[in-house]
């Protein structure tokens, strides 16, 4: 082949015949062919055979090849782009508006029925259902498995300091007060502060006992946010400090700031009810009344006035209110049952503090008090019964042992009714009916010379008790004074 000649004509002349004598490779020669024969079998064969091209070869784009120059280089040819459409991604928030609705109109059956179909369709990455599922699970009571859900929307979203605060407040209601501490901490210590978190910390300190530090946190959360619901604890942790002053100065400052806050007026009408200022106390229950005709609260309180003073039929109309508005109240049923017992109708008396006392069964003033109406209607062994669940509910309250002692001196046990007598002596020896209850019993008992003693520590903790005496006391007194032949003045002598 000679040097100048072109390859691609090469490629073309190759491909008309292979056996043909101007092959591309130096080779020897062949001879030629005589002319005129057309059997191609009887060409000799080359020691190298060019293939045919096949059609799948074709199809494909050929490779580039050296153009002349006076020629511009061919273009390469575009690829084809395949259009390929993209699924749409994911909506797990979708059903959150109507888990909202349902979960506000209190629809609990429908809302968990939503959040149920949420959580599958996001096979478990559904963060405000699980929020919604524990809140569901909580007012049914299920406290273990609230905790639970909570502590899996805080997996999903550790930053969401909503979830952090649930799971501190499901372990408040569980006891765990020490582990919500922990979790207020952590959350505190992740730059999330708030004030609920400070306060809600706080209110853990004071079940704790730390008042102290309860004290600082409701320090700090009023820093934070002037609330009413902290206004109330701290001042509540000065009561259980017995600093009267320092609770009254803290709900001064928080009426000042809610003025119509009927909670705050009622709690701070108990504190000067508590101290004995009665007329300051019914104002603040008059005042919360003027923005809230039907707190019950302050109904509650101002009725339990008018107890004092007697006027049980006011009382009743009074309770009327909260009877309707709260029927599940212990507190409504015990005052009406004792409205009741100043009306001298035990029966009814009764059948309203036993409400009270399904109501509420660990409340010991119920107890106590349905103990007293079975002892005025000589019932004396369910008197003993209810008498002795009060003292098991609260074992520091003198009254109880007393009227104990006189349901076993009714009883005809004696002797477990003057230890009775002595152990409300030892919890308070200044209670002038706790020694003339005990003076009696001992006359009754025959013990004539105890009863004349126990009659002398009447008269001293009666010269030194600032509370007067009703009408039937003094009466019983002089009574007893006059039997025992122990005269006021000889018992001052003595």
């Amino acid at each position: 082949t000679g040097p100048h000649e072109s390859p691609v004509a090469k490629m073309s002349e190759s491909s008309q015949s292979v056996g043909s004598p101007n092959t591309e490779r130096k080779v020897r020669k062949l001879p030629k062919a005589p002319k005129g024969t057309a059997d191609a079998a009887a060409a000799p064969k080359s020691p190298i055979v060019v293939p045919q091209a096949t059609q799948q070869e074709d199809a494909l784009p050929p490779p580039p090849a050296a153009a002349p120059q006076s020629q511009p280089p061919a273009e390469p040819p575009k690829p084809q782009i395949r259009k390929v459409k993209v699924p749409p991604l994911p909506n797990y928030d979708r059903r959150n508006g109507q888990i909202y609705q349902a979960f506000v109109r209190k629809d609990y059956d429908a809302c968990e029925a939503l959040i149920k179909e949420q959580i599958r369709e996001s096979h478990g990455h559904a963060e405000y259902a699980f929020h919604a599922l524990a809140l569901i699970q909580r007012q049914r009571g299920n406290m273990q498995r609230s905790l639970e859900l909570f502590q899996e929307a805080m997996r999903l979203n550790p930053s969401n300091i909503e979830n952090a605060k649930q799971v501190a407040r499901s372990l408040c209601l569980m006891s765990r007060h020490r582990a919500a501490i922990d979790v207020y901490d952590q959350t505190i210590e992740l730059g999330l502060k708030d004030w609920h978190v400070l306060h809600n910390k706080g209110v853990c300190f004071a079940y704790l006992g730390q008042l102290d530090k309860a004290k600082q946190c409701f320090q700090d959360a009023l820093l934070l946010h002037q609330s009413e619901q902290t206004f109330l604890q701290m001042a509540k942790v000065f009561l259980q400090e017995n600093d009267m002053a320092a609770a009254l100065a803290v709900f001064a400052e928080a009426i000042a700031l809610f003025p119509e806050s009927t909670e705050l007026l009622t709690a701070a009408g108990l504190v000067h009810l508590q101290l004995g200022a009665t007329s300051k106390a019914f104002e603040m229950f008059g005042n919360a009344l003027t923005y809230d005709p039907r707190d019950t609260g302050a109904i509650l309180a101002a009725g339990s006035i008018m107890q004092d003073c007697e006027d049980y039929d006011v009382a009743l109309v009074k309770y009327r209110v909260p009877a309707v508005r709260a029927p599940e109240s212990a507190e409504v049923w015990n005052n009406i049952g004792m409205c009741y017992f100043g009306k001298k109708k035990f029966i009814a008396a009764i059948a309203c503090l036993k409400r009270a006392a399904y109501f509420a069964p660990f409340e010991w003033m119920t107890a106590f008090n349905l103990g007293l109406v079975h002892l005025h209607a000589q019932q004396y062994a369910s008197a003993f019964q209810y008498f002795s669940a009060a003292v098991n509910l609260r074992p520091d309250f003198a009254h109880s042992y007393m009227l104990l002692g006189l349901t076993l001196a009714k009883l005809d046990d004696i002797e477990n009714a003057i230890a009775a007598f002595d152990k409300a002596i030892n919890l308070n020896g200044s209670d002038p009916a706790i020694f003339l209850n005990f003076s009696i019993l001992l006359y009754n008992a025959g013990r004539n010379q105890e009863a004349a003693k126990k009659h002398a520590m009447y008269e001293r903790s009666l010269a030194a008790c600032s509370r007067p005496l009703d009408a039937e006391t003094k009466k019983a007194a002089e009574k007893l004074a006059t039997v025992i032949h122990v005269g006021a003045q000889s018992v001052r002598e003595k």
